[in-house]
């Protein structure tokens, strides 16, 4: 069994919760600024907003190091929902990467919306988590979490390669948020990956 730690506590933190409950493993759901409480998890979910990690990442490096750090940000402009926030040759998950240098940063869950992480389906096709990260370590014991999720709650996994596809993958997580603003589509419905 893996512990898995959470830190946000909106739609995405308790939708990705009863996923890994579903899986057989344990939950921490921490909110981003209960600093009293101390991240057991081996795997960390980073479950907030872009704009609150480097105050998350300020408070808890010291918790978060040499553990899974999970990145599910989609670093936009939520002023404006007109654009990403990072450089063209970078992404969130980099960015947390470099801050977190004794850790794994993988990206993950970020172009899924909380009720198709809860349905386990978009559009009659299972939910699909994408994945990206460096570390081949961390992609094996995640995708194993994952599959555990997968099996027990019917969802899917693809590895997307590199953390250099987190870009693509935030790109992907925007426009399905920018879509869903706009009410172009459903906040209940999103990408489907027809394998």
């Amino acid at each position: 069994m893996t512990t898995v730690s959470i830190l946000g506590m909106g739609n995405m933190g308790p939708a990705i919760a009863s996923i890994i409950e579903k899986g057989g493993n344990t939950a921490q759901i921490l909110g981003s600024n209960d600093t009293d409480q101390t991240v057991t998890g081996e795997i960390v979910v980073l479950a907030v907003p872009y704009p609150a990690i480097q105050q998350v990442l300020a408070q808890r490096a010291d918790q978060l190091a040499g553990k899974i750090i999970v990145d599910i940000t989609n670093p936009l402009n939520f002023e404006t929902f007109d654009s990403l926030t990072v450089p063209a040759d970078s992404s969130a998950a980099a960015e947390i990467q470099a801050a977190l240098p004794n850790s794994r940063v993988l990206k993950a869950f970020n172009t899924t919306f909380a009720a198709t992480l809860a349905s386990g389906e978009i559009a009659g096709q299972p939910t699909t988590v994408v994945i990206a990260g460096d570390d081949a370590d961390a992609k094996s014991h995640l995708a194993a979490v994952v599959t555990a999720v997968v099996t027990a709650g019917g969802l899917r996994a693809i590895d997307a390669g590199s953390l250099r596809r987190a870009r693509e993958l935030e790109a992907m997580g925007f426009l399905q948020i920018a879509l869903a603003a706009g009410e172009k589509i459903s906040w209940t419905g999103g990408f489907a990956v027809q394998a």
